[in-house]
């Protein structure tokens, strides 16, 4: 798999060859995100099949980005391949990391489940 980056206001907030992608989001490995991006957040949610998500608000430049990244500390075991995984979305951009690779900037959270995470915050 390419190398991905996931980006908000113009800083490299993760960079892995080993993301997991389910459900069209691309869940980086704990040890390829920059932590110093994140923030914790009070928000969780259940996915039926995943399990209890934890969020992380993004910050850059003292600018935040509520909750736009979640990840799930304790998944069940149909999705234990993601424990501590990290994923993205809310503006959000997941990319190839090369500028000339072959695959187009796509928003994250525009992918199945999407909706739903978006339907429990409510």
């Amino acid at each position: 798999m390419p190398t991905q980056q996931a980006a908000w206001k113009d800083a490299v907030i993760a960079e892995s060859d080993q993301t997991v992608v389910i459900e069209g989001n691309h869940y980086f490995p704990p040890e390829s995100v920059k932590r110093e991006y994140l923030e914790a957040s009070a928000t969780h949610t259940r996915c039926f099949w995943k399990g209890t998500a934890s969020y992380y608000d993004v910050v850059v430049g003292g600018q935040h980005n509520r909750d736009a990244a979640w990840y799930y500390p304790e998944p069940s075991a149909a999705a234990r391949q993601i424990a501590g995984y990290v994923a993205f979305w809310n503006g959000v951009t997941v990319r190839p990391a090369r500028a000339d690779a072959d695959a187009e900037s796509v928003p994250v959270g525009s992918g199945g489940g999407g909706w739903l995470r978006r339907l429990l915050r409510s």
